[in-house]
């Protein structure tokens, strides 16, 4: 069986990511293309894949005016630059991994949809938690019946104060005008995950948050609007200081991983630092230009009275979602790696690990960036798309809870779905 040919549009974090599985598995798929505005992005998927430079191509739209090359494309462009490559390279064939949120509003999701569907290709979106071993596991457990009926799922996703500092307050999703709103950005992999989980649809729900910290009011006295400018007294007490995360928690420990090559490709302490002086990570998190939101609780109703809560915290540690299941007869327990099972009838708690899903090397979402690329890979090898958990319908579906949720937030009103 010949290996899938791949092309990447948008080369950074999640485009290069998913790209490193044809390294680990170069018998099921070859990276055959690449289309990215960046230099050190671009020619670093390049180089590494031995791309001929008449494949090479600064802007995803190049690429598309090509003759069809690959039998795919992944497109791993900001959230607000997924709707015109997802739509252009469906007509033009080629099978799809689009990078989650699908696109920053309801209209241009359901465009994207209209176009996938019309052009009948394999397309998966990248809501990874689907794919983890972990979930195949608590979904095993649901279906043998070992908590009887479920009744209610509580998910909670602690975003870390710092990943909080370095995303949405200096980064790319800082600003809901630039890319999308944070439930969007954030946790449509989790309403995604409930809404897989319940096999249910929900009815209504509402939604509550608002941005309460990274404000101008919240600076300390005497904060600058840069951390380096910042007086030694205030910068040492603050948790969010760009010269505490980056320089003294990455880059000085030896460290020049995500998310330190986001800021600079001079991954140097005098590279970062520079960075630091000039570019927005080094801006304090109380005079940035961000407005979404720092915490949000979403409630929901499903049409067989089952209900589901979600929140998503700024202000934590950097660590995995926690998730409560509860049943007609036990509780599962779930942080992502390992699941507590309890069981009513004997009084027993049983923990019990996941196979191992294996991991990409970045972020990996335990074992879910691995999963999704090999679901994706093995619907295109096989002509099975029932590989891919993460299709055009129930993709659009969970979307459409996620600008539900918003709705209810920014009107504060029950939405019915």
């Amino acid at each position: 069986m010949k290996p899938i040919q791949v092309i990447i549009a948008g080369a950074g974090g999640r485009g290069y990511g998913y790209a490193q599985y044809a390294k680990m598995h170069p018998e099921r798929m070859q990276v055959v293309g690449v289309a990215e505005p960046r230099n050190f992005h671009r020619e670093r998927i390049a180089d590494e894949f031995s791309i001929p430079d008449a494949q090479v191509f600064r802007d995803w739209r190049e690429m598309a005016d090509a003759a069809k090359f690959a039998d795919a494309v992944i497109i791993a462009t900001q959230d607000a630059m997924h709707e015109a490559p997802a739509v252009a390279f469906a007509e033009l064939g080629y099978g799809m991994l689009l990078e989650k949120p699908l696109a920053p509003t309801l209209e241009a999701c359901e465009h994207i949809i209209e176009a996938v569907k019309q052009a009948d290709i394999p397309f998966a979106v990248g809501h990874v938690m689907r794919y983890t071993q972990f979930t195949r596991l608590v979904k095993q457990l649901l279906a043998e019946g070992a908590i009887g009926d479920l009744v209610s799922v509580d998910l909670v996703e602690p975003v870390g104060f710092w990943h909080m500092a370095h995303s949405f307050v200096r980064g790319n999703w800082r600003n809901s005008q630039e890319s999308s709103f944070m439930l969007l950005a954030k946790s449509c992999h989790d309403l995604d995950w409930i809404h897989y989980i319940m096999e249910a649809r929900c009815e209504q729900l509402s939604s509550f948050g608002t941005l309460s910290h990274f404000k101008p009011d919240q600076a300390p006295r005497g904060a600058a609007k840069r951390c380096l400018d910042c007086p030694i007294e205030v910068e040492q007490r603050c948790p969010y200081s760009a010269k505490r995360i980056y320089l003294d928690g990455f880059v000085q420990r030896g460290y020049t991983g995500w998310l330190v090559n986001i800021i600079t490709e001079d991954l140097t302490i005098d590279g970062v630092t520079e960075a630091l002086r000039e570019g927005p990570y080094g801006r304090c998190v109380y005079y940035c230009d961000n407005d979404v939101v720092d915490h949000q609780v979403v409630n929901m109703a499903f049409d067989g009275g089952q209900t589901a809560t979600f929140s998503m915290m700024a202000f934590t540690p950097m660590e995995h979602r926690s998730s409560r299941l509860f049943g007609t007869r036990g509780q599962i327990v779930g942080n992502g790696e390992t699941v507590e099972l309890y069981d009513f009838l004997s009084d027993t708690r049983k923990t019990i690990e996941p196979e191992s899903g294996g991991n990409l090397g970045i972020e990996g979402h335990g074992g879910g960036d691995y999963g999704l690329m090999n679901a994706f890979t093995e619907a295109l090898l096989t002509g099975d798309r029932n590989h891919i958990l993460s299709g055009p319908e129930e993709t659009l579906a969970s979307h459409a809870l996620v600008f539900a949720a918003e709705q209810s937030r920014l009107e504060n009103r029950i939405i019915r779905v």
